[in-house]
């Protein structure tokens, strides 16, 4: 009876040292995503000069022609007309 009680006891350890396996495939597409750029060159030149625009007090927005007051506003307008002339940028979320 001793050596029954005995299986038991190590056989149940090996199930609970058993764990699943780590997935390892968020690392690698971070790392894949890391070595393309998400943004042309063109397309951080168009916000650059959106936000030159914003900082002179000078870039309106859309059809109202009301001045921009966030930054944030600034960037997605220049992304915005980068996209418009064709150059490398994400589509938008929504």
């Amino acid at each position: 009876m001793a050596t029954k009680k005995a299986a038991k006891k190590t056989a149940s350890k090996k199930t609970a040292a058993k764990k699943a396996p780590a997935k390892k495939t968020a690392s690698k597409k971070a790392a894949k995503k890391s070595s393309t750029r998400k943004y042309s060159p063109a397309a951080g030149k168009q916000v650059e000069t959106e936000m030159r625009e914003y900082k002179k007090g000078t870039l309106k927005s859309g059809r109202s022609g009301k001045k921009v007051t966030n930054p944030k506003q600034a960037i997605a307008i220049g992304l915005s007309e980068a996209r418009k002339k064709g150059a490398k940028v994400p589509a938008k979320k929504s």
